[in-house]
């Protein structure tokens, strides 16, 4: 696992102290943006403490007896992985409280004066949750885990190892220039990298090259109105918003997503954290306005 350099530590202190105890590692919370390698960290943990993994999603349990189901069947040790936990149902998320701390389950038997509470024994296991919206978690939950770990975004030198591994998966040569300019451009996150890779490999294919350098690479994310730092056209179509309509701002969220044609959520969720990154805009109790640094890379002369 490359990159997240502290986490990787922290993690390795965790395993390596309960291995010492013979003991499931303790509860783990990974926190950070979509596509930074939580999933694949679960998978590592259980392969490096050499128990089964379980893999199951916050808004797919419906009611409390599909989370029962599982806890059910996991044996001594194994793992226990909720994708998107903070979007599980809060009354499903109180079943998980005594499973966590006291490893049973307190089940409610029939209804009415005929209704008895059974607890349940379950096998010392470990919860893995991974959220991309820490703050949505309940404070309950959220301190029953022993360790909270945040991914942050990769350097592009990191971002380029993990691409030569994939590229190498995929059987496809390609130089060290050519997966540096699309490291350069995936926003820090391993998911876009091999999702550029893979188009960028058809790309090549298709126009018999049979080693991807940085021309190659260049023309391909050109196609994709990718630019070199990794914006995308309505990335840039936001910030051309703001300098031209709007003289640089400051603009409301709803203004600037009228403008564009997409929904509020999405420029938030998905735009707007990379371009306050960049430093490209800066979010304001007014609204959003470009930073220098916007009109210096749409080469806006700054009014």
């Amino acid at each position: 696992f490359e990159g997240q350099d502290t986490l990787r530590k922290q993690l390795e202190i965790l395993m390596g102290a309960a291995k010492k105890r013979s003991e499931p590692i303790g509860h783990c919370l990974l926190s950070g943006p979509p596509g930074l390698g939580k999933t694949t960290l679960s998978h590592i943990i259980a392969n490096h403490m050499g128990t089964n993994i379980v893999i199951t999603s916050g808004p797919i349990l419906e009611k409390p007896g599909d989370l029962a189901g599982i806890l059910t069947k996991l044996s001594e040790g194994d793992i226990l992985f909720i994708d998107e936990i903070h979007r599980m149902q809060k009354n499903i998320e109180e079943y998980l409280y005594s499973a966590m701390e006291d490893f049973a389950l307190d089940l409610v038997v029939d209804s009415g004066i005929n209704s008895k509470s059974v607890r349940l024994k379950l096998n010392r296991f470990t919860l893995i949750g991974a959220t991309t919206r820490l703050g949505l978690l309940s404070s309950p939950l959220r301190s029953r885990f022993v360790s909270v770990c945040r991914l942050d975004y990769y350097e592009p030198l990191v971002i380029k190892k993990i691409l030569k591994r994939s590229s190498e998966l995929l059987q496809f040569k390609a130089e060290h220039e050519g997966l540096f300019e699309i490291a350069k451009r995936s926003r820090g996150t391993p998911r876009i990298a091999n999702n550029l890779l893979r188009w960028v490999r058809d790309y090549a294919q298709m126009h018999d090259h049979e080693i991807l350098d940085s021309i190659a690479a260049n023309k391909a994310l050109q196609l994709l109105s990718i630019d070199e730092k990794g914006l995308d056209e309505l990335d840039k179509k936001i910030l051309e918003v703001i300098i031209d309509h709007h003289r640089g701002g400051p603009v409301g969220i709803k203004a600037l997503a009228v403008a564009v044609g997409e929904e509020p959520h999405t420029i938030e969720e998905v735009h707007e954290p990379f371009l306050v990154l960049q430093g490209l805009i800066a979010r304001t109790p007014r609204g959003r306005i470009a930073t220098p640094s916007a009109y210096e890379h749409l080469k806006r002369k700054l009014s």
